[in-house]
């Protein structure tokens, strides 16, 4: 069978006959490295601290799906919470796009966890183990030897520990340590999330690699709509490197050295202009300036510019102003006003009051029942006693089995109480109340109620 060869390769991690195509970029130890070398072990040392910090007694960070309850920075927010969580998603939304539309994909390159853990911790860990990319593309073609099998043993601890410290915001830290030092048949769930957990880091780190950001993250392909000709990217000053070749008087900047290429985390060569797999990790303009400076020439051929910027061969930060970065601004301060308003009217309980299943009233003689539920959350981490009571009740009683009723920390109690108001008290079918709740210490509500009856009398 005669196998079709594509032209030219389809993707920088295929060859043209389908077969993967394992890249093993060399790391050009430039100024912009060093300042990404920086932020991204902040990165790593703050995720591995967060789960153990305290604030105010609390996690600085626990996300407690089971139990329903998430703590950011000694807070406690709940399910009730949801107009928050909306708003705070959008922010990050809109925070996203204005930095895209100025700078383009800077979070790929500086703060994406792909990004951090793949080319300063797991790269790292492979060149000191099976040394250059040289040495590691003939590894490539041996197979199976003792360097590699300690490579996947290294990967496998460190993906164990990052499952792990994953694992650790959902149940916090007391938590894990305890199912650490038991039998995994203790906690079966918890055990099972860890053991995907790093399955999944393992085979990401180890196998897929550049692969999630040029085959399955949708934020490169969104770039066609965040990105203007205006917004910085790194680019190739084709004006002053073409054409390519060794020194002459006919030859541009660029001496076709493709130290842009060895360098490049996805394969790409820049040259070619703006890719979907550029990640913006700026090593081309490391490796590029390296070169740069030992010929002697002027730093920059690849650099932070716009499109705009290398047609016109004019770059001011004026024409980074344009109607987008004027807009999502507005959007974005609009949004952290109504998340600061919305934050700043919680109360330390929530409490609704609810119509009872069944008939909407009784007839008691000259009595008149209704039956209500009170749902009250606690949302303070000390247990509280809310007395239950009516106010503006034309007559009306509230009898409820348990008052006051006891609602433990963080949590939610629905009791279930009557309301007796005499039958001359409802006006067309319709008498309105007021619940009162109250902790008698700082808590106080009321809310308004329609109690059913009969009408026309």
């Amino acid at each position: 069978m005669t196998m079709l060869r594509a032209p030219e390769r389809v993707l920088p991690t295929l060859n043209g006959d389908g077969t993967r195509r394992w890249i093993h970029p060399r790391p050009a130890h430039g100024k912009y490295y060093r300042r990404r070398l920086v932020v991204a072990w902040t990165l790593i040392v703050l995720f591995v601290a967060l789960p153990f910090v305290r604030i105010r007694q609390k996690p600085a960070m626990l996300l407690d799906v089971l139990n329903r309850q998430f703590i950011l920075f000694g807070r406690t927010f709940l399910p009730t919470d949801g107009v928050l969580l909306m708003f705070l998603m959008l922010s990050i939304f809109i925070g996203i796009f204005l930095v895209t539309a100025l700078f383009g994909r800077v979070w790929c390159g500086w703060g994406c966890p792909q990004t951090v853990y793949m080319e300063f911790l797991f790269r790292p860990i492979e060149r000191l183990i099976e040394g250059d990319p040289r040495e590691r593309a003939r590894l490539d073609r041996e197979g199976p030897n003792g360097r590699r099998v300690l490579k996947v043993v290294v990967f496998l601890v460190v993906s164990l520990l990052l499952g792990n410290l994953f694992l650790s915001y959902f149940v916090g830290v007391d938590t894990l340590a305890r199912w650490m030092s038991r039998s995994p048949f203790a906690h079966p769930s918890g055990f099972m999330v860890m053991g995907v957990t790093s399955a999944l880091v393992f085979g990401n780190f180890g196998y897929f690699r550049e692969q999630m950001c040029t085959v399955v993250c949708p934020y490169a392909r969104l770039q066609s709509v965040l990105l203007d000709k205006k917004s910085l990217v790194v680019a190739y000053d084709a004006g002053r490197g073409e054409p390519r070749g060794k020194k002459g008087s006919v030859t541009g900047d660029c001496v076709d050295c493709k130290m842009c290429v060895v360098t490049c985390p996805t394969g790409i060569d820049i040259r070619n202009g703006l890719q979907l797999e550029c990640t913006t990790c700026t090593q081309c303009m490391d490796a590029c300036d390296g070169v740069m400076k030992k010929l002697g020439r002027p730093l920059g051929l690849i650099r932070y510019t716009s499109e705009e910027a290398l047609e016109t061969k004019k770059f001011s930060f004026k024409s980074l102003v344009r109607p987008r970065v004027l807009i999502y601004p507005v959007l974005l301060v609009a949004l952290l006003t109504a998340l600061g308003v919305v934050a700043s009217a919680r109360t330390i309980a929530d409490v609704a009051v609810l119509r009872g299943i069944g008939a909407p009233f009784v007839e008691q003689g000259d009595l008149v029942r209704n039956l209500l539920r009170i749902k009250i959350q606690n949302r303070t981490s000390s247990a509280q006693n809310y007395v239950l009571s009516l106010s503006d009740a034309s007559g009306a009683v509230l009898v409820a089995p348990e008052n006051p009723l006891p609602v433990g920390p963080l949590e939610q109690a629905t009791e279930s109480v009557f309301v007796l108001a005499p039958r001359s008290a409802f006006v067309g079918g319709m008498l309105a109340v007021s619940v009162h709740v109250t902790d008698q210490k700082s808590f106080d509500k009321t809310v308004p109620y329609q109690l059913f009856g009969p009408s026309g009398r």
